[in-house]
């Protein structure tokens, strides 16, 4: 049995809570600014805005040390809606995983909409978590409490798919933005 802390409260954190907690693990759930309580979980989701993860860095990367730490943010320009506030050929994650050497980093769940999450169905589809990150034991792990909660798990690939990644995640969220697709649609993996 695994046991998750998740950093954030909106749609998200919530959203991978009722996942990991359908598969009979166990989370805790904090608020972005609770800095106090200590993370109990071997997995760490940082359910938090992009420009969020430095203030996590700072406050508790001593405390992520040997731990699993799942990147959720996709780095959107929120001014422009128009771009990723990151380095073309970088990431999100392989920042967070520069500041964070002592953790296991991947990248996960940016590719969904928190519905998409609760419900376990993208249209008539199973919901689908892409995995990405050097790790093959902490993506192993991640992906067995993530199909514990009935969803799909795909390892996508080592660290360098978190850019994919994050550019397919900016597409979706762009797109429902737009109102072309829903909140509680998106993109599908058919197998």
């Amino acid at each position: 049995m695994a046991h998750v802390s998740i950093i954030g409260t909106g749609n998200m954190g919530p959203a991978i809570a009722s996942v990991v907690t359908k598969g009979g693990n166990t989370v805790e759930l904090f608020n972005q600014g609770d800095h106090a309580k200590p993370l109990t979980g071997d997995i760490v989701v940082l359910a938090v805005p992009y420009p969020a993860l430095a203030d996590v860095v700072s406050r508790r990367g001593a405390e992520l040390a040997g731990k699993i730490v799942v990147d959720i943010t996709n780095p959107v320009n929120f001014e422009t809606f128009d771009s990723l506030t990151v380095a073309a050929d970088g990431s999100a994650t392989a920042e967070l995983a520069g500041a964070l050497p002592d953790s296991r980093v991947l990248k996960a769940f940016n590719t969904n909409f928190g519905a998409t999450l609760a419900s376990g169905k993208v249209g008539e589809l199973t919901t689908t978590v892409l995995i990405a990150g050097e790790d093959a034991d902490a993506k192993a792990e991640l992906a067995g409490v993530i199909a514990a909660g009935g969803l799909r798990a795909i390892d996508a690939g080592g660290l360098n798919r978190a850019r994919e990644l994050e550019s397919l995640g900016f597409l979706q969220i762009t797109l429902a933005a737009a109102e072309k697709i829903s909140w509680t649609g998106g993109f599908g993996v058919v197998a």
